[in-house]
């Protein structure tokens, strides 16, 4: 489905619309999503409907609407081109699958979803790659479907330049019943003047529906199965077929292009950033961040241009994101200042902590309150106690740091010994003096002291003092002694 003409994308609904949650009439309900295509105008190795848009792909966004509606065992997913791979980037969400092996149009696809399906009263189909439908429109639909006891209803829309989309042909100006639809390639010239279209989100009863899917034919310039030709097949038979008109028609608009996809990318973070500062959270040049749809920030929180949050990031309030930081699958505390040009991910901030100027915390890090990360300090699977202080040019991996204890520059755990990973346990009030290694596995105890530059090897008890360096060996008027010698060679 094009976005073409469609005018300028809006925010779909009222930011306080509630979710519907499942249906208590949805027990016979399946939803079917169309996702086995190859998305040939992207130019593009990957699955259409695995393309990103506000951090996760196409088919993800529609999952979680249809998920709001009826249970993830009850969401079919139809996968052809890639299927694995389409599999693989779900899985997780609960849903099933059906493949359809030969991609030969939406109506072959129904008919490979037949028997999985087969024993729900109504299915609603929707497309993978309409990643900006919202859960309550997919629940419209469904009591309108009901309601009017339709053996399908379709989802119509009035875009602002129809051109590219089925026009549907409703039996009267303004009856719910619809005769046909018929595609853009096949109008006839008095047709070309209809401005209601199809969006191809549908709901049908499965019991006419399979009854005459076998009537479909490939009589068109595509050679393929389409569902919509299901209008005029359940007419002929007898069968209510209507329209559920929407005024959104940006809502259910797909990407048959990347420059389109990026359009509709756009159009959810700037709704992702919309949603944020209407909560109270400060946003400086919006248009330059980098926002996914399913971050959440408190308010009073500042963040500055230039900034990512991505992933399933949480953030508390009154805290300050400063600019070119990209912040991905964490948690933040309240109060948390993160400096300038610092990447975060999979790791969790304790409030009041303050992280930065560049740097980086890896997954699996945990810093604890009111402690401080600071300049080019680098960390993987740490956990930094309360208080604890690392403020220079360090790389703690695999370590465990009591709170209290102070982390000189340059300090390194050595972690890695070729083969294993290992970890360094650090006590409580520790001092460890600059330029620091310590050779995992090693514990230094509660309140003990390294002094700088040494190469710790094994434990340091609490409250002792370790110095493992090598003893200085100054010679005095060596220099001048050295440039003699050379001045007098020939």
């Amino acid at each position: 489905m094009s976005n073409q003409g469609a005018g300028p994308l809006r925010r779909a609904g009222g930011g306080d619309e509630q979710k519907p949650g499942h249906d208590s009439q949805a027990g016979n309900l399946a939803v079917v999503i169309m996702a086995a295509g190859k998305g040939t105008r992207f130019k593009s190795q990957r699955p259409k409907v695995l393309h990103e848009i506000g951090g996760r792909p196409l088919l993800a966004h529609v999952i979680a609407a249809a998920c709001q509606v009826v249970a993830p065992s009850d969401i079919y997913v139809v996968v052809g081109h890639q299927a694995e791979r389409v599999r693989a980037a779900v899985a997780e969400t609960g849903v099933r699958f059906v493949e359809q092996a030969e991609q030969r149009g939406t109506g072959h696809a129904i008919q490979c979803a037949r028997q999985a399906v087969a024993g729900y009263e109504n299915i609603l189909v929707l497309s993978g790659d309409a990643p900006l439908i919202r859960s309550e429109t997919i629940a419209r639909l469904w009591r309108f479907h009901r309601d009017q006891q339709a053996a399908m209803t379709l989802t119509t829309a009035e875009p602002s330049d129809p051109h590219g989309y089925g026009r549907v042909l409703r039996r009267a100006p303004q009856a719910p019943e619809v005769v046909a639809i018929v595609e853009q390639k096949m109008l006839a010239p008095e047709q070309l003047g209809l401005r209601e279209v199809n969006m191809g989100l549908y709901a049908l009863r499965t019991a006419p529906l399979f009854a005459h899917l076998g009537q479909l034919t490939a009589d068109n310039p595509h050679g393929e199965l389409y569902l919509t030709d299901m209008a005029a097949v359940l007419n002929d038979a007898g069968e209510r077929v209507v329209a559920f008109k929407t005024e959104d028609a940006a809502e259910l608009l797909g990407a048959n292009t990347i420059a389109e996809l990026v359009a509709l990318d756009a159009f959810l973070r700037a709704a992702a950033a919309d949603r944020l500062m209407a909560a109270g959270v400060t946003i400086y040049r919006p248009e330059t961040s980098v926002i996914d749809a399913g971050v959440e920030v408190a308010a009073d929180t500042v963040i500055e241009p230039f900034v990512q949050l991505r992933g399933r990031t949480r953030i508390g309030a009154n805290c300050l994101i400063r600019s070119y930081t990209v912040i991905e699958d964490c948690t933040l505390g309240d109060g948390v200042l993160v400096r300038q040009g610092c990447v975060l991910a999979a790791s969790t901030v304790a409030g009041g902590a303050r992280i930065g100027p560049f740097a980086h915390l890896r997954p699996g890090s945990e810093i604890g309150e009111d402690a401080h990360v600071g300049n080019f300090v680098e960390t993987k699977k740490a956990r930094l106690g309360k208080g604890v202080k690392a403020n220079h040019l360090t790389y703690l991996g695999d370590a465990e740091v009591g709170e209290g204890t102070n982390i000189g520059a340059g300090t390194i755990t050595c972690n890695y010994d070729g083969v294993d990973k290992h970890t360094t346990r650090i006590g409580k009030g520790v001092f460890v003096g600059s330029d620091s290694t310590l050779v995992a596995p090693v514990t230094v105890e509660d309140g003990a002291y390294i002094g700088a530059g040494s190469c710790i090897t094994k434990t340091v008890p609490a409250g002792a003092l370790a110095v493992a360096r090598g003893r200085q060996v100054t010679k005095e008027g060596w220099v001048a002694a050295r440039r003699a010698r050379r001045e007098s060679k020939p």
